[in-house]
Parts: structure tokens; C-alpha cells; sequence
């Protein structure tokens, strides 16, 4: 489950790299909804997670009973494509009518007039909106989509068989970059991987040519990973749309991340996850990964995969303490829709109570609108699992989610440059510095 920009810099390939101007083909609404004779029309709703779009579909058929004469249909695009074809379909006036969009993503979209605007006929309803997700969304004055998911912070999912097995206290845990008397996560981390012969990662006779089982996911995730450690660093990632990565404090954090990965060996080689998102997750889900940083769009499938006994915990403390990137999406309307009321109205039901609170009852994701957010507390409360540490991460110290016009073409450029740094094979500092160079090329500034 991807909710954000998990895989962002995967998926951005050719995102932003022609502008989103609305062509004279026919609007998508055409070829992706339609009125049949009996006068029913259909609604198409893009997104590119199956545990909500499970969610929706129930969803949907209140919706519908209440809605005669409209028909719901939602489409599953996988994250990996989801934003390169999203680019070319709404280009080409091929999109539907409504699809969902990251804060990363969203500024062309708006900019070129491919949004509907959410205005005065949702006026009843955005008091109930998590202001950060209405604020994230408002561009020149307008806001332009109804919020949908808001994901709490980050946090450390954990399997306690092996955390107890290994004598690891992982409930208040710290990384330092420049102090290991003050580092006890990487230890931890290395008490947490084993080679086949039971030998930990911290042993003279440690074979890392053939482990079996890590302490960690490091990797190349910008939510889940590196976005924070750079924020619990003192780090910055952006200044503006203007990207700063190469600064001194995130340099530190890359270093320290791609050595957990090529020095220390607690962590899967790049080469298993620069283009494999899901990779560490599903090493977690097979007992083969002990410590599982991400955050809540991950816990529909932790619970529903994980066979043995798991718990979350606070994520690492940096020199900075624990700083979390919080994120929000939302549902846009297609401002080529051919059933322009149609679709405000599925709009205006995603944004209600009545519609959102089924996402939650599910346990799929933390809606935007937050009178239904009780049901989703209720669905874990009754599995005896305790989420508080992604509220508590959320509630804390923030790095705000990465924007830019031209994101897109931007993470583009840093991507290829990157997956060095990460297989270890281009050093961190010189590499950061190439790739914001190409970065901020891409994004004109």
C-alpha cells in the first residue's frame, strides 16, 4: 500500500516532462464513463491502492442506493505507473473522471486548468477536512481536490519473537552519525541480523555473504526512510521548490543510512529494493526482516500478512530527535469530465462522513475527513493493536512532504544518480551534490 510518494522518485518517469495542457481530444469522461440508454451514468475513480479501493467499492454501493441513476466504478493503477500514465492520460484527454493525487504531483495539474475546483457546494463539508490536508491543496487561493487519506508519522513496525530473541529494546532507540558511544539503533540493528550460521552482524566471524535474516529496512524510501532521517538529522531536503540535499546535515544521513546497507550489512543490498518498493515489506511479512520503519498505509498489510506476533514502536531518535514526514491525498475531479454533476456529486460523498468513514472501518487508511477517522481507531482497538506511535510522530516535530511544479521531472533526475549512491558504488556526498545539480536543473531553478 503506497499512499504517498513511497516509490516517488520510481515512479516519476516522465511525470513532468511535457506540460498538462488540455489537448482537444475528447475528455476522458467519454471514453472512461458513459450513459447507458436507460439514462445511468458511470463515474470512474483512478487510484492505486487495493486495500482502499476495497473500501470504496463498499462505499460505493451506499452511495449508489442512495444515488440512483449513478454508477460507480473505480480502477486500480499500480503506483509504479500511476503518475507516468496519469500524465499522458490527462494530456491526451483520456483520465477519469475523478483520480487520486500526491501533494508531489498536484501543481501541474492545478496550474494548467485539469482540476475541478472544489467551491462554494462543498462549503458544508470542509470544516470536517484535517486542515493540513485543505492547506496542502489550496493553490492560488482555490482548493482542488477533496481530501481523502491523511497518513500519520512514521514508526517502527517490529516482530517480537525475534526483537526478544536478540535482547533488543527497540522502545526509545537513537542514531547518531557522528557519536557511536551515543548510537544504540545500530547496534540494535546488528544484534537483529543473523547469517546462517547464527552469527550476528556485530561478530568478527559474521558471514554477510549469506545472511538470513536483517535488522532493518534501510533503503532508498523517501517517506519511510530517508525523508526522516534527514529531518532528525537537522537536514533539509528543500528550500522552496529549490532542492538542498546536498547539505552538509543530509550528507550525514545518506552516509549513514547507505552504510547500514554496504558497511554494516544490517539492511538488504540496494540492488533487492532501488526499484522494488515493496520489497522490504514483504521480507518483513515473511519474518525475515526485524524492524520494519513505514507508516500506517502499511498496516492493512502487516496485519493481513504477518503470521507471527508483531507491535509498532517509536522510530529512531537523530541528534534532532524524531522528525516525521506527515503527507495527504486527495481525490480530484477531472475538470474534462463529461458528467460534470455527476461527479461532484461522488465528490461531495468522498468528502462526507457517511462516505469516507467505510476506508476506516476497514482499517485501510486514516481518512482526511475527520469525523470518520473513529471508526478506523475502533477496527485496531479491536485487533489489540496499538497505532498510537504514528499519531504521537505525526504530533511531534514534521518535515513537509517535497513539492515542485516539475516534480516529477526532477525526481526523474535524481533517481539513476541515486540508486549508485544507494548500491554503494558513487560516494554519498559527491553523488547528493550531482544529483540536486540535475534535480533542480529539471525543475528550472
Amino acid at each position: 500500500m503506497r499512499h504517498l510518494w513511497r516509490r516517488g522518485a520510481a515512479a516519476a518517469a516522465g511525470v513532468a516532462a511535457m506540460a498538462l495542457a488540455v489537448t482537444a481530444c475528447s475528455p476522458a469522461a467519454e471514453n472512461n464513463s458513459s450513459s447507458s440508454n436507460s439514462g445511468n451514468t458511470t463515474v470512474t475513480v483512478r487510484l492505486w491502492d487495493e486495500q482502499v479501493q476495497k473500501a470504496y467499492d463498499t462505499s460505493f454501493k451506499q452511495f449508489e442506493s442512495e444515488n440512483p441513476g449513478i454508477t460507480v466504478k473505480t480502477v486500480l493503477e499500480p503506483y509504479s505507473t500511476y503518475f507516468d500514465k496519469l500524465r499522458t492520460d490527462v494530456s491526451g484527454g483520456n483520465a477519469d473522471d475523478i483520480f487520486w493525487v500526491s501533494s508531489s504531483y498536484f501543481a501541474p495539474y492545478a496550474d494548467n486548468g485539469n482540476l475541478m475546483e472544489i467551491g462554494s457546494a462543498f462549503d458544508a463539508a470542509k470544516s470536517g477536512w484535517v486542515p493540513a490536508a485543505v492547506d496542502q491543496y489550496t493553490r492560488n487561493g482555490k482548493l482542488w481536490g477533496v481530501p481523502q487519506l491523511t497518513d500519520g508519522g512514521i514508526a517502527d513496525y517490529y516482530n517480537k519473537d525475534l526483537v526478544a530473541k536478540a535482547g533488543v529494546d527497540v522502545s526509545n532507540l537513537e542514531w547518531n552519525p557522528t557519536d557511536p558511544s551515543k548510537d544504540t539503533f545500530l547496534k540494535a540493528a546488528q544484534k537483529l541480523t543473523l547469517d546462517a550460521n547464527g552469527k550476528t552482524a556485530d561478530d568478527p566471524a559474521f558471514d554477510a555473504n549469506n545472511i538470513v535474516q536483517y535488522g532493518f529496512n534501510a533503503s532508498q524510501d523517501l517517506q519511510a526512510i530517508y525523508y526522516n532521517f534527514i529531518g532528525s538529522n537537522g537536514g533539509a531536503f528543500q528550500d522552496g521548490e529549490k532542492f538542498v540535499f546536498a547539505n552538509d546535515q543530509s550528507v550525514q544521513a545518506f552516509q549513514y543510512i547507505v552504510d547500514l546497507i554496504n558497511k554494516y550489512h544490517v539492511a538488504p543490498s540496494a540492488a533487492d529494493t532501488n526499484d522494488n518498493g515493496d520489497f522490504l515489506r514483504d521480507q518483513f511479512i515473511q519474518g525475515k526482516v526485524a524492524l520494519f520503519q513505514s507508516g500506517t498505509y502499511n498496516l492493512k498489510n502487516v496485519a493481513d500478512g504477518a503470521k507471527f506476533d508483531w507491535a509498532v514502536a517509536p522510530m529512531p531518535a537523530g541528534p534532532k530527535g524524531r522528525v516525521s514526514v506527515v503527507n495527504n491525498i486527495i481525490a480530484a475531479g477531472n475538470a474534462k469530465t463529461a458528467h460534470q454533476d455527476a461527479t461532484q456529486k461522488v465528490l461531495q460523498w468522498l468528502g462526507s462522513k457517511d462516505g469516507a468513514e467505510f476506508i476506516g472501518a476497514e482499517g485501510a487508511a486514516v481518512p482526511a475527513v475527520t469525523d470518520a477517522q473513529g471508526p478506523y481507531e475502533k477496527f485496531w482497538q479491536n485487533k489489540n493493536i496499538d497505532v498510537s506511535q504514528f499519531a504521537k510522530a505525526a504530533e511531534g516535530t514534521t518535515i513537509s512532504a517535497p513539492v515542485g511544479s516539475n516534480y516529477g521531472a526532477a525526481a526523474n533526475a535524481w533517481k539513476p544518480i541515486f540508486n549508485e549512491i544507494f548500491l554503494g558504488r558513487t560516494p554519498v556526498k559527491e553523488g547528493l551534490k550531482q544529483a540536486q545539480d540535475a534535480a533542480n536543473a529539471a525543475m528550472g531553478k
